[in-house]
């Protein structure tokens, strides 16, 4: 009886030990990064086999790439989660007495070379919304382009200096905030007090664009944010950071991506040089005069991106949401292949 006894226990024991190598078998096709094809935007996901364990980090819309909460398998099902709370009460004073810790759960299934997604997002009422959408592995980036080698096409002048041809509103329903003022192509997103909230449209050029060399002038006044999206793909920041330690928030940062490797902002409210190169997959960003981002690769879409695929030709454009800023000077050179 003892000994039968026994067996039960090293079976129940065996039964509960998780089954490490299984899970890192199963999640071998959804290692690397992927492109994700959400309605009416982009993401991104990277999914990475540890020594013990999996990881994962998301891109989701807008935002940075952050690392999630959780990753695992559900038998063939790749499984991330991310956590929100809702705060349900508060005391006199504004303080927390009880939140809730949601999980929003993203579950992606494979079927063949396409990614199948759904995300469950608890919502504050206690309901639930659903997005599907799909994905594609992003091929790995290729190695770093020799920069002295780049042939260029004849210079394009993206802004005239006198109206806005060769640009229009990227989307449709937002309010414009751009105008030319003096030979300046000018945002600013103004909110009336005491008058609904107005959503300002982000503006792009008409043309669409693959490798190039991107030269402008803009000015950021103090606190304010805008971004400048490479083939509406990539975004490089625009922001007032002058004095702020290294981020990868910063102005001249591919955004939450490429932290500069040296400060060279200006104060708010002076006149910068940007010039930017994007190149198979890099990109070489130099900010008033100073090489702040190095020939380095670009592992996928930013958010706020159009779309998730980084193969196709694309427009510029530039942040309108954010705050005020100007733009003048802005030429691109089209690189020859």
């Amino acid at each position: 009886m003892l000994r039968k006894l026994n067996l039960i226990w090293v079976l129940v024991l065996m039964l509960a030990v998780p089954n490490v190598s299984s899970a890192m078998d199963s999640v071998k096709p959804f290692l690397g990064r992927w492109g994700l094809y959400l309605p009416g935007g982009a993401g991104w996901l990277e999914v990475k086999q540890m020594d013990t364990y999996i990881d994962a980090s998301l891109l989701w819309y807008g935002g940075s790439v952050e690392p999630v909460t959780s990753v695992y398998m559900e038998k063939e099902t790749l499984v991330v989660t991310r956590t929100r709370n809702y705060v349900r009460t508060t005391d006199a004073a504004g303080a927390p007495t009880r939140t809730h810790t949601v999980q929003v759960l993203y579950r992606f299934q494979l079927f063949g070379d396409l990614l199948v997604g759904e995300m469950v997002n608890p919502e504050k009422d206690g309901s639930c919304t659903y997005t599907r959408f799909t994905g594609k592995k992003i091929a790995d980036v290729p190695a770093a382009p020799d920069l002295s080698k780049l042939v260029f096409g004849k210079p394009i002048k993206l802004f005239n200096g006198k109206d806005l041809t060769g640009w229009k509103l990227m989307e449709e329903g937002k309010t414009s905030g751009w105008s030319v003022v003096e030979g300046t192509l000018v945002n600013d997103p103004v909110q009336k007090e005491g008058q609904p909230h107005l959503s300002y449209g982000n503006l792009c050029t008409t043309e669409k664009f693959e490798d190039f060399n991107l030269k402008l002038q803009v000015n950021v006044p103090a606190g304010s944010n805008s971004g400048i999206y490479l083939r509406g793909i990539y975004e490089i920041q625009v922001l007032d950071s002058y004095g702020k330690p290294l981020d990868s928030h910063n102005m001249g940062a591919l955004y939450s991506r490429i932290v500069p490797s040296v400060s060279a902002e200006k104060p708010a409210g002076t006149w910068q040089d940007v010039d930017i190169t994007l190149c198979d997959r890099h990109v070489t960003v130099k900010l008033n005069g100073v090489t702040i981002i190095d020939n380095q690769p670009v592992l996928g879409c930013t958010g706020g991106a159009i779309t998730a695929d980084e193969f196709i030709p694309g427009p510029i454009y530039l942040q309108g949401d954010h705050g005020k800023v100007s733009y003048r000077n802005i030429e691109l050179r089209p690189i020859v292949k």
